[in-house]
C-alpha cells in the first residue's frame, strides 16, 4: 500500500508479555498444528506456549448456539496443546479459547485453520479433498521460463465483475472468472475472455483470504472493501463465495477459479498481508500467544510501520514459520502461481530469502514480489528489512519502482505534480525513465544520482523489478493525467495515457498494469477508494466500446512485448551489452537493442519516448527501419518502412521500430 488503507485502524496498546520473554518461547517445527481430520477422529493441536490451561469447544454450527462439547486440551511438547474428538466430525466446528497470567481470553479459531465458517469466528472440520473440483488433480499451474516473460494484471474481484454491464452472472464472487463467453452490451468479450484477449499472463487478485471489514451474513449490503485487514490468512475469504456459511463452498469456488485461469493460460498471484492483522488484541495471534507474534517499541507498545495499529515480527522463529507455511500451503494446496507482499519491507530478510527458497522446492516458476517500504518506522533494524535498497539481498524477489511510476506520472504525495509522460520533462524525469529501461540494473549509461527516489540499482537482474505507472493504491492513471494536465485537451491526455503504458511494455523487467486501465478507468479522481462504493471502484465495461483505441493500444504493446526477447532479457549482463542509449533531444530518450544477440527476430529494435507535448526532429542511427508504434498507434501487422537518419516524433508519443 502507498496509502494506509487497512479497513480500521486500531490505537497502539500495550502488549501482555515482555520482548525478553518471547526469546525463551519454543519452535514447534512438525506439520500437525492446527486440524488432522480422519472418518475416525479429529484431533486440533494449537501452539500457546504461555498458556496456563486451552479448552476446545465443539459445535454443530459456525455462528451461534452452545457447545456441543467442551474439552480440557492436554500440554505437550515446544509449548503445544492438544485434544481429540472420536468420530467423524465432518461438518462440525471448533474454537480455542486460552488462558494466561489467570485471564481467559476470548474465543478463536487459532491461527492454523484452513477453513472457517461465516466471518471466521470459528474453524471448521472439513476434509480438503471434498473441496477439489472435478479435474483438480490435472491442474497445473503456469511455468515460465524467467520473471520477464510475465505480465501482470492486479485487479480486485468486485471490481472487475460487479457492473450491470459486465454480463457477468456471479457478480464479485471467485466464480466470476470462471464464467466464459460473457459480454458487454456492444458485444464485446468481458471477464475471462477479456483477459485471454488481452494477452496478460498472470492476474494479481487483492486479498482473497479472510478478511475482516465485511459482515459475510449481511452480503446484500454490498460493502466494499480492498481486504487488507486479515482475519484468517489460510482460509478463502467468504464475501467472494456463494455460500459463505459452509466452508468448503469458499475453498472449492476458489478452487474453480484457478483452474479456470490455468485453462485459459492464466497465472495467479495471491496479493498476501502478513505484515499486520485487522486488530491487535483482539486477533488470532493475541488470543493464542499473546504479544508474541507482534513488534513492540522501547516503550512495550505495538511498533506501527504499517499504519494499522500493529506489525508482525517476521523475525521471530514461529512468525517466520507461520508465514512461510502459510505461502506454503497457497502454493500447495490453491496452485497459486505467485504472490505480492504488502508492505514488504515489514518483513525481514531471513524470512524472505526462507520463502523464496521453500517456493523454489514446490516450482522455481512461483513468482515474489512486494512493495519495498512500508509505511512508518520499525525497529526491526535497517539492514535486515526487506526494502527495495536491500533488494540485492534477496535474490530473485521482485520490488515494485516508484521511480520509474512516478518518473511517468508525477509524484504520488503531490496531486498537482507531473511526470515525463504528462509533459514534465526534467532531467531527473529523463534519469528515472532510463532507470525503468534498464530494468532498477546497474548500467553505464544512467545517472544514478539523478534518478527520483534511489541513487543506486537495487535490482540484481531485471527479472526483480516491477514497472508500473498506477496500481488499486492512489489515483489511477487517467485520474492522474486529469489532475497534473488540466490544461491538456482530452486527446492530449488520452495520448499521455498512452505514451506511459508504452514505456511500462517496453522496459525491461516484470511489466504491471492496474485492472482497467485498458480500458481508460476512472474512479471520479478518488484518491483511495478501498472502502467506498461499488459505483466508484467497477469497471464500466462500456468503456470498452468506447475507447476501443485504448484497448486495442493496449493489447497490441502487450502482444509485441510477448513476442519480442530484446524486451524481456533476464539478466543484467544482457542489458548491459545489448541496450544502449542515444543522445537526442531535450525531453526524449531514445535507445537500441541488439535483438539478435538475445534471440529476436527483430536484429535491431529502435525505441524513442517524447514527453514535450509537441513533436520534435530526432536522428535515428542509419539504416532501414519498418515503423510499428508511430503517433499514438500501433501497427504491428502493417509495419511502415522508414530509411534513418531523421524522423519526426510527435508529441507524446512514442516510436518503436526494428530492422
Amino acid at each position: 500500500m502507498a496509502a494506509v488503507v487497512c479497513g480500521v485502524l486500531t490505537m497502539a496498546c500495550k502488549t501482555q508479555t515482555s520482548v525478553g520473554d518471547f526469546a525463551t518461547y519454543p519452535e514447534y517445527t512438525k506439520n500437525d498444528l492446527g486440524l488432522t481430520y480422519t472418518p475416525e477422529k479429529s484431533t486440533m493441536k494449537l501452539w500457546a506456549p504461555a498458556a496456563e490451561s486451552v479448552v476446545l469447544r465443539i459445535y454443530e454450527e459456525g455462528l451461534g448456539g452452545e457447545a456441543l462439547e467442551t474439552i480440557q486440551m492436554k500440554k505437550g511438547a515446544k509449548g503445544t496443546w492438544s485434544a481429540s474428538v472420536e468420530g467423524d466430525r465432518k461438518g462440525q466446528f471448533y474454537t480455542y479459547q486460552v488462558t494466561e497470567e489467570g485471564k481467559t481470553l476470548d474465543e478463536t479459531p487459532g491461527v492454523w485453520n484452513k477453513a472457517v465458517g461465516a466471518n471466521g469466528l470459528r474453524a471448521a472440520i472439513i476434509d480438503l479433498a471434498d473441496t477439489n473440483p472435478e479435474g483438480w488433480a490435472d491442474d497445473k499451474r503456469i511455468e515460465v521460463e524467467n520473471f520477464s516473460d510475465i505480465v501482470i494484471y492486479e485487479m480486485h474481484h468486485r471490481d472487475f465483475s460487479i457492473a450491470d454491464n459486465s454480463g457477468i452472472t456471479n457478480k464479485g464472487k471467485f466464480l466470476a472468472l470462471t464464467e466464459k463467453g460473457t459480454r458487454t452490451p456492444e458485444g464485446l468479450a468481458s471477464g475471462i475472455d477479456h483477459l485471454k484477449e488481452l494477452g496478460i499472463t498472470h492476474v494479481h487478485i487483492l486479498p482473497s483470504y479472510d478478511y475482516g471489514s465485511i459482515d459475510e451474513t449481511r452480503l446484500e449490503e454490498n460493502n466494499y472493501n480492498w481486504g487488507y485487514d486479515p482475519k484468517n490468512y489460510n482460509a478463502p475469504e467468504g464475501g467472494y463465495s456463494t455460500d459463505p456459511f459452509t466452508p468448503e463452498v469458499r475453498i472449492r469456488e476458489m478452487k474453480q477459479m484457478v483452474q479456470a485461469l490455468h485453462e485459459a493460460g492464466i497465472g495467479v498471484i495471491m496479493d498476501v498481508v502478513y505484515n499486520h492483522t485487522f486488530v491487535n488484541d483482539g486477533s488470532n495471534f493475541s488470543l493464542t500467544a499473546p504479544g508474541y507474534y507482534y513488534r513492540q517499541n522501547d516503550e512495550g507498545d505495538y511498533s506501527n510501520a504499517s499504519g494499522c495499529g500493529n506489525e508482525t515480527a517476521s523475525e521471530r522463529p514461529m512468525v517466520r514459520r507461520y508465514i512461510t507455511e502459510s505461502v506454503k500451503y497457497w502454493a500447495k494446496e490453491f496452485h497459486i502461481d505467485g504472490f505480492r507482499f504488502d508492505l514488504m519491507a515489514i518483513h525481514d530478510i531471513e524470512t524472505m530469502n526462507l520463502i523464496r527458497s521453500e517456493l523454489d522446492k514446490i516450482s522455481p516458476s512461483i513468482f515474489v514480489y512486494g512493495e519495498g517500504w512500508m509505511a512508518s518506522s520499525t525497529p526491526l533494524p535497517v539492514e535486515q528489512q526487506a526494502s527495495k535498497h536491500n533488494g540485492p539481498k534477496f535474490p530473485r524477489i521482485a520490488v515494485f519502482s516508484d521511480d520509474i511510476r512516478d518518473g511517468l506520472r508525477g509524484e504520488w504525495m503531490s496531486a498537482g505534480e507531473g511526470g515525463f509522460a504528462t509533459g514534465k520533462v526534467t532531467n531527473r524525469q529523463k534519469e528515472s525513465i532510463k532507470f525503468g529501461v534498464v530494468g532498477a540494473t546497474q548500467h553505464p549509461q544512467v545517472d544514478y544520482e539523478a534518478v527520483n527516489y534511489s541513487s543506486a540499482p537495487y535490482a540484481n537482474d531485471p527479472i526483480e523489478v516491477i514497472n508500473y505507472v498506477s496500481c488499486h493504491d492512489d489515483e489511477c492513471l487517467r485520474d492522474k493525467i486529469d489532475m497534473v494536465a488540466k490544461d491538456a485537451t482530452p486527446e492530449q491526455r488520452k495520448r499521455m495515457d498512452l505514451l506511459a503504458q508504452t514505456v511500462v511494455m517496453t522496459s525491461q523487467g516484470v511489466p504491471f498494469i492496474f485492472c482497467g486501465e485498458e480500458l481508460y478507468r476512472s474512479k471520479q479522481h478518488i484518491r483511495n477508494t478501498y472502502n467506498l462504493p461499488d459505483e466508484v471502484n467497477r469497471i464500466d465495461w462500456s468503456h470498452k466500446a468506447k475507447h476501443n483505441d485504448v484497448f486495442t493500444y493496449y493489447k497490441e504493446l502487450i502482444r509485441m512485448r510477448r513476442n519480442h526477447p530484446a524486451f524481456r532479457m533476464a539478466t543484467t549482463e544482457q542489458v548491459v551489452e545489448n541496450l544502449k542509449f542515444h543522445d537526442s533531444p531535450e525531453g526524449t530518450v531514445m535507445y537500441t537493442i541488439n535483438g539478435a544477440a538475445v534471440g529476436d527476430d527483430w536484429s535491431e529494435v529502435l525505441v524513442i519516448y517524447n514527453g514535450n507535448r509537441g513533436g520534435v526532429d530526432v536522428d535515428f542511427p542509419m539504416g532501414d527501419w519498418n515503423l510499428v508504434c508511430e503517433d499514438g498507434r500501433m501497427q504491428l501487422d502493417s509495419p511502415r518502412p522508414f530509411t534513418g537518419g531523421s524522423f519526426y516524433v510527435h508529441g507524446t508519443s512514442a516510436i518503436i521500430a526494428f530492422k
